[in-house]
């Protein structure tokens, strides 16, 4: 009984009604005049904090003053957070990528196939979706291997040299393109393949039936693929514009495979760069192939 009456003599009490008058001081004649009470001054006080922290919160959030607020980056400072981010993220790509190419290398070297084509073997969705994919020669293709075969009838690609391995010399090399070789083939300056000038955008072809075990870019020599032949024997093509085949693809001897072009750090015009490579070591790709 005691609380109820409490209760409402506290509400009584706080909605009791007080005069608030300014007079003048010299005339003592009333200028304002307003009725409150102590609920009234409770609610407009309140309302007025509420609206000024919303008002604050606004004007932080969508202009630039929130910049000064302590541990909040800057503009520019993002911009800079986004741009790392992005390069961490080509950089962490780009270290993949080598791993990938260095792990296909020496899995190579070691007489063994890599994980990535064996994969593709055992599964028979991929090899339905390979033999769907391939496409029967037509008749300009033919006329142009025709063609080809022709000029190279008579051409002694493959020098007498009891030092080299009979498989090799008794290989015929489908070369890759036609060209001018501006740079010879050097061991002593590390130069282990040659480089043959020709039309910009040119045809390169695959100098054996193989395998591709690597196809991407890297920054001094742009656009690469390489290529895994019989006998221990690797082939790779250099500074192409454009690769035609994915790692994987099992190719022919004399089938397109890239665009010459001009890509990666270590090129002054547009050429391919090509290497041979028997068991480990390089040879030199024009006691094999004739390129002009």
């Amino acid at each position: 009984m005691e609380n109820t009456q409490g209760k409402k003599a506290f509400i009584k009490k706080i909605r009791h009604k007080y005069r608030l008058a300014i007079f003048n001081e010299q005339s003592y004649e009333e200028v304002f005049r307003v009725r409150l009470s102590r609920l009234n001054v409770f609610t407009v006080v309140s309302f007025s904090i509420v609206i000024i922290i919303g008002l604050v919160t606004l004007l932080i959030a969508y202009t630039g003053l929130k910049e000064y607020i302590p541990g909040y980056p800057s503009a520019k400072q993002r911009v800079l957070m986004v741009r790392n981010a992005s390069r961490v993220d080509s950089l962490i790509l780009e270290i993949h990528k080598r791993d990938q190419f260095v792990k296909s290398i020496q899995t190579v070297i070691r007489g063994e196939v890599p994980e990535s084509i064996e994969q593709e073997e055992s599964s028979p969705t991929n090899a339905d979706a390979i033999e769907s994919a391939k496409l029967d020669n037509t008749q300009r293709d033919i006329e142009f291997r025709q063609e080809v075969e022709a000029e190279e009838k008579f051409n002694l690609a493959v020098l007498d040299d009891k030092s080299k391995d009979l498989k090799l010399n008794q290989q015929y090399f489908f070369p890759p393109i036609k060209g001018i070789v501006v740079n010879k083939y050097n061991e002593s300056t590390n130069h282990f393949g040659v480089d043959i000038v020709s039309k910009p955008g040119e045809t390169v072809s695959a100098i054996l039936d193989g395998t591709v075990i690597f196809t991407g870019w890297t920054v001094e020599t742009g656009y690469v693929m390489i290529i895994q032949h019989g006998s221990d024997l690797i082939s790779s093509y250099k500074h192409n514009s454009k690769l035609l085949k994915e790692m994987g693809s099992f190719v022919k001897a004399g089938e397109a495979i890239a665009n010459t072009g001009n890509s990666g750090e270590l090129t002054t015009g547009p050429h391919l760069h090509f290497e041979l490579w028997y068991k480990s070591a390089a040879l030199n790709p024009e006691e094999y192939i004739l390129f002009e």
